[in-house]
């Protein structure tokens, strides 16, 4: 039997199953199913990371274990029923071990960490209130973010509304992310990035609250509401965060193990348990598909409160006194005229493309034959991976000698080798199997997507240093801000143009992204290199 978390639907609601088959839908509509086949078209989802979960949720996973379920597909025969029944099993066994596996090795790296560094006694307790405080309400903001994810796309289709219309309503809320997000993200500099935090906690409990209404132009609202949120939460935590930590004159080295901690936490352990508070609330409580909402509304009205109590506000110095124009002026002079700043900002741009491409990608890649696959087991499992990674990112930015410039393009490199793994699988001659089970070939790609999600687990705390290292304190929020404004248009024409892009070509543009990302590094790293002391000999 799979365990609890592979019945949870943490993410029965995985993302690509969202519109494997809505996409296929949308395509009859507009006349074109005869030239689509599910195994070459890429399956279009919400794509920004805590959107990992936001699609429909994948009803009770099928399976054929005897009794009057399912009758009709069964396979017919004794043999044949035995052949399926036993590669259901290895299919599950697959899925839990991996797990399990990761599970293990996750467990075990903290609890050694933990024992070597006793670093933790060293630390001042005025740092490690400091420390824990952020963790807290950063574990807050991502937990109302989370719970959110499985039932967005649900809530919708719940409504009543069509594929074609729900693409709308994302397409909207990253437009609105792209437009008025950065205007109001850049806002933080001038006005205080605790301002901005309390922000994100108005805006993202409105749009919780327009879920109670069907009507089209209230959720549209809610979307509007929604987009200037998440470029509030990716902006205004950090950038208060890291001004907040140098004002206070703490060693610049004890903010590397807030960013690992930070990520391990929230973009990790939160996001499992988020998923089975949600799932909880909705199928075994039958509160309904708005529940998780009102969850995410109250998680973060405490984390706004601990904000509105215990925080301080900070600004940027030097844009205190000026006018937006100003700022976006500074901001672009600092993006433009510093290649540091403008290297940094193009390889987060690439790198979270092809990560949230990869959202709607892992599905069908897994599953190119409709083969049914544990969505909620291979979530948990990718987060484990996730976690796994921000620990040892933690032990990496912990070595003096060793800077995330040096070590980050070998990390590009190796996320391209993942993603490009779908491409060059499936032109060796591997066995096929019947039925349900997971290919070999499937299972050689889930292990490389494992893989790319524990590079995740390292980019996002090590990208943190290097911003906090590069982009100027004054403009911080703005900066930020930019760097995603080209994400939001790559994802605004994917999901309007989903269906010309077949599911190899988007792994092959993947790569290229990635590869121009250790790229860029690998300039950043050559400009910002510390020059070697040598002796004259005499």
């Amino acid at each position: 039997m799979i365990p609890p978390i592979a019945r949870s639907t943490l993410a029965r609601a995985q993302i690509s199953h969202l519109w494997s088959r809505d996409l296929l839908d949308r395509m009859r509509e507009w006349g074109d199913a005869t030239r689509i086949h599910p195994s070459s078209s890429s399956s279009s989802s919400v794509v920004h990371r805590a959107d990992f979960q936001k699609v429909r949720p994948h009803r009770a996973t099928r399976r054929w274990t005897g009794g009057a379920r399912d009758t009709a597909s069964r396979p017919r025969g004794s043999e044949t029923e035995f052949e399926f029944e036993s590669s259901r099993i290895d299919m599950e066994l697959f899925y839990v071990v991996t797990f399990c596996a990761l599970a293990c090795a996750c467990a075990t790296m903290e609890l050694r960490k933990k024992r070597m560094s006793g670093k933790g006694a060293n630390l001042p307790a005025n740092f490690l209130a400091f420390r824990n405080n952020y963790l807290v309400v950063y574990a807050l903001m991502m937990a109302g973010d989370w719970l959110q994810g499985p039932y967005v796309y649900a809530l919708y289709k719940h409504y009543g509304y069509s594929t074609g219309d729900i693409g709308k309503l994302f397409i909207a809320g990253f437009g609105a992310s792209m437009i008025f997000g950065t205007i109001v993200g850049s806002l933080a500099d001038r006005y205080g990035r605790k301002r901005a935090a309390l922000t994100y906690v108005a805006t993202y409990i409105a749009s919780c609250i327009t879920k109670h209404w069907s009507d089209y132009g209230v959720l549209m609202l809610g979307r509007f509401f929604g987009g200037i949120a998440t470029s509030l939460l990716f902006t205004a935590f950090e950038s208060w965060l890291v001004s907040e930590h140098f004002a206070r004159n703490y060693d610049p080295d004890w903010l590397n193990g807030t960013f690992s901690k930070a990520i391990f936490i929230g973009n990790g352990l939160v996001s499992i348990i988020a998923g089975l508070l949600a799932n909880y609330l909705v199928t075994d409580m039958d509160l309904g598909p708005v529940a998780p909402f009102d969850a995410a509304a109250t998680f973060l009205a405490i984390g706004g409160a601990i904000i509105a109590s215990t925080w301080t506000e900070n600004k940027g110095a030097a844009t205190e006194n000026a006018s937006l124009q100003a700022s976006f002026r500074a901001a672009s002079n600092a993006i433009f005229n510093d290649k540091k700043v403008l290297y940094l900002g193009a390889m987060q741009s690439l790198f979270e493309a092809a990560m949230y491409s990869f959202v709607f990608l892992w599905t069908p890649a897994l599953s190119p034959n409709e083969e049914i696959i544990p969505h909620g087991m291979i979530f948990a499992t990718m987060m484990v991976a996730c976690m796994i990674g921000s620990s040892i990112a933690g032990q990496l930015l912990a070595e003096k000698d060793l800077r995330p410039e040096k070590y980050m393009q070998y990390v590009f490199l190796a996320s391209a080798a993942s993603l490009s793994l779908p491409i060059f699988v499936n032109m060796l001659p591997l066995p096929k199997s019947a039925g349900n089970s997971i290919t070999l070939e499937g299972q050689i790609i889930m292990l490389g997507f494992l893989v790319f999600e524990g590079l995740v687990g390292i980019f996002w705390p090590s990208m943190m240093k290097m911003r906090a290292t590069y982009v100027p304190e004054e403009i911080r929020s703005t900066v930020m801000n930019c760097f995603r404004i080209p994400l939001n248009l790559f994802v605004c024409i994917v999901l309007y143009n989903v269906a010309l892009f077949p599911l190899s070509a988007m792994f092959a543009m993947c790569t290229l992204f990635l590869i121009g990302a250790a790229y860029l590094q690998r300039k950043l790293e050559i400009i910002t290199a510390v020059p070697q002391q040598t002796q004259s000999i005499p």
